[in-house]
């Protein structure tokens, strides 16, 4: 062995032992409800200060909808889901994941994108595509409801510090063999360390937060009293309009339209009658 790879590995060593574990120490906990662990390195308040910030700038820049009708209907439902939340973790003595939520709701006017949002804190944004989709309360809830969860389960702090933990542990990977990630990269002209966390990390865990957000928002609209069998119904008529167009599911952060249906069909039977309304609607 060479003296320029005994001084990798002595550099790996150090870099790996002095951020992995004084980051590590004291960092994991569970998703609400599924009792997923989680790897969560940041401060949550952090994250939705610049949640915050990014949504103002959204506000600004982005054309909203003048639709007071639908924009009410949206906040209505959001509103309903919001109180189900706390009452359902009040009524089984946990602490509520939302304490901290300042709920904000904006209706943007794009009717080609087929899209909905939560950031960290509660802010959340529905596209006027989408509605297309939901085409119903019912069905517009189930779509919120995924989005909710994703800011339930905290899913952006969990992925910002698994984010953090990629870059250290590339770059020490990188130290290690004599920089022969950056050398590929160079050579090829092609991101291979971008590549490796999009196709053999960051795609798989984000297929596994999409199922959670899946089965927990289905949770959540149904503690809100809304049908959450239009939820399947959804992901058919998604299916139809992408026309083929869609990913390969192994490409894709999201499980394809035909495996979403079948899990959703799978849960539903047990979510109504495991979480029924605590919020009954009109």
């Amino acid at each position: 062995m060479n003296n320029k790879s005994n001084i990798n590995r002595r550099k790996f060593l150090e870099v790996f032992s002095t951020c992995g574990c004084g980051l590590l120490i004291g960092s994991c906990s569970t998703a609400p409800i599924t009792d997923r662990k989680q790897l969560k390195l940041l401060p949550e308040s952090q994250l939705n200060r610049q949640a915050s910030q990014i949504y103002e700038n959204v506000k600004k820049k982005t054309k909203l909808s003048d639709d007071k009708k639908q924009l009410d209907e949206i906040k209505e439902i959001g509103s309903r889901i919001e109180e189900s939340v706390t009452a359902y973790f009040d009524s089984i003595n946990e602490s509520d994941p939302t304490r901290n939520f300042s709920w904000e709701y904006i209706l943007v006017d794009n009717d080609k994108v087929k899209n909905a949002w939560c950031m960290p804190g509660g802010k959340i944004a529905v596209y006027t595509g989408i509605l297309k989709v939901t085409k119903n309360k019912h069905g517009l809830a189930a779509v919120m409801g995924h989005e909710i969860a994703h800011a339930v389960a905290k899913h952006s702090v969990e992925r910002a510090s698994r984010a953090l933990v990629l870059n250290i542990g590339t770059t020490a990977l990188d130290i290690f063999t004599g920089g022969a990630i950056s050398n590929a990269s160079r050579a090829s002209g092609v991101d291979v360390a971008g590549m490796l966390r999009t196709f053999g990390i960051d795609n798989p865990f984000g297929r596994k937060q999409e199922k959670e957000a899946d089965y927990l928002g289905l949770i959540f609209a149904s503690l809100a009293g809304y049908d959450i069998r239009e939820s399947v119904k959804i992901w058919e008529r998604m299916k139809e309009s992408q026309k083929g167009e869609a990913p390969p599911e192994w490409m894709s952060t999201h499980p394809s339209a035909d495996n979403r249906i079948i899990s959703l069909k799978k849960w539903i039977p047990e979510i109504i009658l495991k979480y029924p309304p605590i919020k009954k609607i009109s």
